[in-house]
């Protein structure tokens, strides 16, 4: 089959590799349809190389048509439509009990001391085969897919692999009370989905912040106020102006480790990148350090007793932290990988119907699977209005 493969910094192919097979009991696998593009795989492509192996497949929003399962995978058939979560588990462990299907103690990576495996992403998450690709072995498939109905074409549903749960986790983490306020720094797909699920739960002020006009105009034509990152000096100060001096009730920052306005930690994540194989894995697992400027816009922008939700991906181990800010404002923190299968039950009635959250036209563009490259180019320059892109075997 064909497959996105990885290669080195920016330089991913398409590839012919081996289809996959049930290797066990609770597996399936699925004919992909439709696989999304994430924010987190351009983390792959240009910041955490030294934890990536040539020719790892990429890819974790997958959709796509049930071909085969294994004995003990019951409530799937061939044929059947399905959604797959990005993490791997097995939804009757301790964690995946409490909602926490991100932390499952079957499936976890003990290996390198963290949760769940993910698909396509690193062998820090177990190097697992991922989605861009025209098939995908699915474990756990006795718990992990989502049956969709027919009829809507993919984009109603694909979402529900990743963009949608974490958006909406962020959103919910964020604790926004009712009619309450937020600002939701960076409007790539996270952001700008979170900036549309914060209105529809009933904010009454949503503030957008970024620097690419193309998703600044979407946000706001979707509801949310917006601020230009490149036209103010000081974003918190911008922020508070609107909100009587105060700062949002909650800050969602959906940016994560590559923020811009950190020239320091651009430089120690190049570097880092630089050295050596072994070298490189050991420093960007035990003293790597992210740009924070995102995180540190936050701090300063959400009001005293505020809450803080990080749903964009922090990799380093020795990032410094305000932590006298914190304290002193009472800040709340909360973050994490999203439990896909906590939120689906909320957010698949919002797909079925009415669509509410603008998911059918969500994504900017549409590519066959054969021009990833281009398409992981023209997403990480934000070239021609690039918010969301959809790659289709």
């Amino acid at each position: 089959m064909k497959a996105v493969v990885w290669q080195g910094k920016r330089d991913v192919q398409v590839a012919e590799v081996p289809d996959p097979v049930v290797q066990e009991p609770t597996d399936a696998v699925i004919r992909i349809t439709s696989t999304g593009l994430c924010g987190s795989d351009l983390h792959l492509y240009e910041v955490l190389t030294p934890l990536m192996t040539p020719g790892d497949i990429l890819g974790h929003e997958p959709m796509g048509v049930v071909e085969e399962v294994g004995s003990e995978v019951t409530h799937l058939k061939p044929g059947d439509r399905v959604v797959v979560p990005f993490q791997i588990a097995c939804g009757s462990c301790f964690m995946c009990d409490q909602g926490l299907q991100t932390q499952c103690e079957t499936t976890q990576v003990r290996e390198h001391g963290v949760g769940a495996p993910l698909y396509g992403y690193t062998k820090l998450y177990g190097a697992v085969p991922g989605a861009q690709a025209e098939y995908l072995r699915v474990p756990q498939a006795q718990y992990g897919p989502v049956k969709v109905p027919d009829g809507p074409h993919d984009d109603r549903f694909l979402f529900l692999s990743d963009v949608l749960p974490t958006a909406w986790q962020a959103v919910e983490y964020a604790d926004v009370p009712k009619g309450g306020t937020v600002t939701v720094i960076g409007l790539g797909p996270i952001g700008d989905m979170a900036c549309r699920i914060a209105l529809h739960r009933g904010a009454r002020q949503v503030i957008g912040i970024d620097l690419v006009p193309e998703r600044l105009a979407r946000a706001r034509a979707r509801g949310a106020e917006v601020l230009d990152l490149t036209e103010h000096d000081d974003i918190g100060a911008a922020v508070r102006e609107m909100t009587h001096g105060r700062g949002t009730d909650a800050v969602i920052d959906a940016v994560g480790m590559e923020a811009h306005g950190n020239p320091a930690g651009k430089a120690a994540q190049t570097v880092g990148g630089m050295l050596p194989g072994k070298l490189a894995e050991k420093v960007m697992t035990k003293a790597g350090v992210d740009r924070l400027s995102a995180f540190q816009a936050a701090i300063d922008i959400v009001r005293r007793g505020g809450t803080i939700s990080l749903s964009g991906l922090y990799g380093g181990a020795a990032d410094p932290l305000p932590m006298l800010t914190l304290f002193d404002k009472q800040i709340q923190l909360r973050m994490g990988q999203a439990n896909v299968k906590r939120w689906v039950p909320d957010i698949l009635p919002l797909l079925t119907d009415e669509d509410v959250l603008g998911v059918d036209d969500f994504a900017t563009h549409h590519l066959p699977l054969v021009q990833a490259p281009e398409a992981y180019e023209m997403f990480q320059k934000k070239a021609d209005g690039a918010v969301k892109v959809v790659m289709r075997p």
